[in-house]
């Protein structure tokens, strides 16, 4: 008997999404209108079960997509372990299949199936037409065609296979960094320019399990294995402890995804909070899809009191169309477009025009990634509101933040 697949389920429907997204739908109705058969399908073996991933008909068929029944039953198994061959021009004379139920009751004719067999040597399931009458034409030739294509999805299967298993490694590796506790909140400070005391920290996040990445790459990893607002989501409980620790006219600052506010998720976990002291700040370089589902989503958090930044600003054309859609409280300036800005006549011109334009619609301004003492300088001629960078502190823990005296790296870079 052949080597049936044992594939997860993660990566079994995976697979399935595969073969109904990928253009196998029509290869499935070329190869049955080639054939001039009624009906074609792929199936799939899943335990005692075999799925019918996807089906094509010429009119309404007798299976479904999504639809399964026992192994067992039927011809498919029976094609893959020898009991039926793979080329039957009329079931009725055929010993076996005429005693099979589905051949009176679909009715079945003429039947061919080859199995889909991976790399591996297991099969997968298999690739199947009938016609409702006897078709005494067919031959070998359209067995040997059926049998081709039938390698060409499991080729594509074997790639997509081995996607799968990524994914799934991928997400085990989040789901575990989770529980393990990571990652490990630090918090960067971010200076009011006119007082130069703190005005509030910016929470972030650091990774120090294995295997090592960057934040970043963390982020993307979950995002592309269906994980990202779970990540985030845990990532902002940890981060909202701190709120307690800080001065009381202290504010933290919070990333988010468009995502993650549209799922309805952050609005419970934020709400017990004082929301004026909640600062959230959406990348610039998050794409969003519907900015009616955003703002009603905001709605109720920015009628508590929470503020809205748009972050990273400068760095792409899509900041500004987040800036008049969303109309936050908060522009941050991009590290591209403040890094060497003393020397840049163009960022200089640009940052200009978006602390111009900040000032007209009543939007404060931040300049983040300062790291020297130039570029402070400039920003503060220039009419920042707050400041933040290496300059003037690193992600730190909230108790290295508040250290010494309040304001004092502030200062310190502040002197002639």
């Amino acid at each position: 008997m052949e080597n049936v697949a044992t594939l997860d389920v993660p990566v079994s429907n995976f697979l399935t999404g595969f073969v109904q997204k990928k253009g196998v739908e029509k290869m499935l109705r070329t190869i049955r209108r080639y054939l001039g058969m009624d009906v074609a399908f792929i199936s799939n073996f899943r335990d005692d079960m075999r799925l019918f991933v996807t089906v094509d008909a010429q009119s309404t068929p007798p299976i479904q997509s999504g639809s399964s029944l026992p192994i067992d039953d039927g011809y498919c198994m029976k094609v893959v372990n020898g009991s039926l061959p793979r080329l039957i021009v009329d079931a009725a004379a055929h010993p076996v299949a005429r005693e099979l139920p589905a051949t009176a009751a679909i009715p079945i004719g003429s039947h061919l199936s080859v199995p889909i067999r991976l790399e591996s040597g297991e099969v997968y399931g298999t690739l199947c037409c009938f016609s409702y009458k006897p078709d005494f034409s067919l031959g070998e030739r359209d067995l040997r065609i059926l049998s081709a294509f039938a390698e060409v999805i499991a080729e594509r299967l074997d790639e997509n296979m081995s996607a799968a298993r990524e994914r799934n490694t991928q997400a085990a590796e989040i789901q575990n960094v989770m529980a393990g506790g990571a990652p490990r909140i630090v918090y960067q400070p971010i200076f009011e320019v006119r007082s130069g005391c703190i005005a509030g920290v910016e929470c972030l996040s650091r990774f120090d399990a294995q295997p090592a990445r960057s934040p970043d790459a963390w982020f993307r990893n979950a995002v592309q294995v269906g994980m990202g607002v779970d990540l985030e989501m845990h990532c902002i409980a940890k981060a909202i402890d701190a709120l307690a620790s800080l001065p009381q006219n202290a504010f933290i600052a919070l990333n988010a995804s468009p995502e993650t506010i549209m799922s309805g998720r952050l609005l419970p976990v934020l709400e017990p909070l004082d929301l004026r002291r909640i600062v959230l700040e959406v990348t610039e370089h998050a794409t969003v899809s519907d900015y009616d589902k955003l703002e009603d989503e905001l709605a109720a958090l920015r009628a508590g009191g929470i503020q809205l930044a748009v972050d990273d600003a400068g760095a792409g054309y899509a900041s500004m169309r987040h800036i008049l859609h969303l109309k936050p409280e908060v522009i941050k300036l991009d590290m591209s477009l403040t890094s060497g800005i003393d020397h840049d006549l163009g960022k200089r011109a640009l940052a200009r025009g978006l602390i111009s334009f900040a000032k007209e619609i009543g939007t404060q301004i931040t300049a983040e990634g300062v790291e020297t003492q130039a570029e402070l300088d400039l920003l503060t001629y220039l009419g920042v509101d707050k400041v933040q960078g290496y300059l003037l502190g690193r992600p730190v823990s909230l108790q290295e933040v508040f250290a010494g005296r309040p304001g004092g790296a502030f200062d310190a870079a502040m002197r002639p």
